[in-house]
């Protein structure tokens, strides 16, 4: 299993899943994507494309063939695009707070989820971006976009700081520049064309009751292209942040959907 984090994130995002899936029997792997946490902060490479590429070198290089790709947030968004992007690898998705890439979330977001969404057009100037970036935004954003009572101290503390390292910020400013930028060129609708193409795949799609960036109703995809073996099931209570401030919901709803998914274990 590969575990991918969200933004503002990094694989600390999994902790308290991580022994519990190992004690089940299943080899995991909680990967600090590109340019967060401990991972190389490169000058490119924050397109969908290259971080599924790098999904799947991590796969073989810790000497396996396939996986099962589990995301949240951003690392959802990749989750999502592992069966088109590298089918070869992937033998099932778990997708936390992400928006299928078949959805236009705008259009079903209430007016305090369009106020969530304000940070992607100032991530759009870099160096103002990074400053607030490296200063009081990230605390805010975990708190705008969690449930009531999280983060506390200790979460807010750890990833203001993971945010603070060098070229940390300037790879998330990366990534949501390549958000905006992409629908407008060829590769991105190119991308937009792969990912489009129906499941095929058994995925589980978590979503909270109060995700404060994007609410339930946006995150539910057709069914026709999620498929037969697609779950989607809303949390109560919690907000975008489920691995986190729901941890024993969500290791007991992975670890059920697991044991149907991979029956021969």
């Amino acid at each position: 299993m590969v575990l991918l984090h969200g933004f503002p994130q990094h694989w600390w995002a999994w902790r308290h899943q991580i022994t519990a899936l190992a004690d089940a029997g299943h080899r995991v792997a909680a990967m600090d994507l590109r340019g967060s946490g401990a991972s190389d902060k490169t000058p490119r490479g924050y397109d969908t494309t290259t971080l599924a590429a790098d999904v799947g070198g991590v796969v073989r290089a810790l000497g396996a063939s396939r996986a099962v790709v589990v995301g949240q947030g951003l690392g959802g968004q990749v989750a999502w695009a592992m069966p088109a992007l590298e089918p070869a690898t992937t033998v099932a998705v778990g997708v936390l707070s992400a928006a299928p890439p078949t959805a236009a979330p705008l259009a079903a977001l209430a007016p305090r989820h369009v106020v969530s969404h304000r940070h992607t057009v100032g991530l759009q100037l870099p160096l103002v971006a990074g400053r607030r970036l490296r200063g009081e935004l990230v605390p805010e954003l975990l708190a705008r976009w969690a449930g009531p009572g999280w983060p506390g101290a200790a979460e807010a503390q750890r990833y203001a700081a993971a945010m603070s390292t060098p070229w940390a910020s300037r790879a998330a400013v990366e990534r949501h520049r390549w958000e905006v930028r992409s629908p407008l060129r060829r590769d991105g609708r190119r991308l937009r064309a792969a990912l489009e193409r129906p499941l095929s795949v058994p995925v589980l799609q978590l979503h909270g009751e109060l995700d404060g960036l994007l609410p339930p109703r946006a995150a539910r995809p057709p069914a026709a292209w999620a498929g037969p073996q697609h779950r989607f099931e809303v949390l109560p209570g919690v907000g975008h942040f489920l691995a986190e401030e729901a941890p024993a919901v969500v290791t007991a709803r992975l670890l059920a959907w697991l044991a149907e998914v991979l029956p021969s274990r």
